[in-house]
Formats: C-alpha cells, sequence, structure tokens
C-alpha cells in the first residue's frame, strides 16, 4: 500500500538498502575467504569466528575438520595458546 506521506515508500527503499549493504558484506566476507584459502593463509580461531560472525568457542567446539559454505575448515596446528586453521575451497 502507498500511504499519502509516502513513508512506506520511503521505509521499503530503506529496507531494500539495508539488504544490499549485508548482500555487499557478504560477498566481501566470501572474497576474503576465497582468498585465505587461495594463499594458504592460516588462521586463528577468532580471526576465523570474526569471519564467519560467530563466537570464537562455537569455532573450536566444532572439531579438527568440518564445512562452512564452500570451504573445509582443518584445524591445522596450535602456536603458543593459539589455534589455527586453514580453509580449502570446494567446488
Amino acid at each position: 500500500m502507498i500511504e499519502s506521506s509516502g513513508n512506506f515508500i520511503e521505509e521499503n527503499n530503506l529496507l531494500g538498502e539495508e539488504r544490499i549493504k549485508r548482500l555487499n558484506h557478504l560477498i566481501e566476507t566470501l572474497r576474503i575467504a576465497d582468498e585465505i584459502a587461495k594463499y594458504g593463509y592460516l588462521i586463528t580461531s577468532s580471526e576465523l569466528a570474526d569471519l564467519m560472525d560467530i563466537n570464537a568457542s562455537a569455532v573450536t567446539s566444532r572439531g579438527d575438520n568440518w564445512s562452512w559454505r564452500n570451504w573445509v575448515v582443518s584445524r591445522v596446528r596450535r602456536e603458543g595458546n593459539q589455534i589455527l586453521w586453514q580453509l580449502e575451497k570446494v567446488d
């Protein structure tokens, strides 16, 4: 419904802009994951949690090998108090 004041249209435009912003953020996240996998970078649990937008404890509780979107995530080694993870792209 279109209200005479145009509030409804303005609200829908804002919602649409927010959806586009979230999708752009998703694409950027996926590009970062691709680059991490492509170059074989190792990342910490907290960095992986930031990438996935979850709590770091949720990363470590998943085990040594698991899937996330288009990647297999593998626990590679521990350096001091940090667990290092590797992403491998799955086609």
